[in-house]
């Protein structure tokens, strides 16, 4: 299986939060763990906001961009569609860095029929687009 992670699926890949060991596992067991290009500065962007909230020390920040950096290297790394994008910000009323991801997402599908495809978002609005447009979501609960 393919398993693409939006932002917040990768952050909670990194940092423990809710359901953390559930979506760790599913990274465990897939053979691709995809994600889209913007996903990097995204990733590091939400870490930074966790250290300024002192929801992470500067220690573990650290040691998690050093990881996801590293990490980062064995990600398949997927572009996106900016039309396909803007088109499913109209349809389902998505917020643009989610409509790039679900974008991203979506190219998979088209190129790789051969193998299932599961999308992962903590982001509900996100995962019901997913859904609609014929991705599997993997759900938290």
């Amino acid at each position: 299986m393919i398993l693409y992670l939006g932002t917040s699926s990768l952050v909670k890949f990194y940092v423990e939060e809710k359901y953390s060991d559930i979506l760790r596992q599913w990274v465990n067991l897939a053979e691709i763990v995809a994600t889209c290009r913007l996903s990097y500065t995204e990733v590091i962007s939400a870490l930074d906001s966790r250290l300024k909230a002192h929801d992470i020390s500067k220690n573990d920040y650290d040691l998690i961009v050093k990881q996801f950096s590293h990490d980062w290297l064995h990600f398949a790394i997927i572009d996106f569609d900016e039309r396909e994008a803007s088109n499913l910000v109209k349809k389902h009323g998505l917020r643009r860095f989610d409509a790039i991801h679900l974008s991203a997402a979506k190219l998979i599908q088209k190129e790789r029929k051969d193998i299932t495809i599961f999308f992962s978002s903590a982001v509900k609005k996100l995962c019901r687009a997913a859904t609609s447009e014929g991705l599997h979501v993997l759900n938290y609960s």
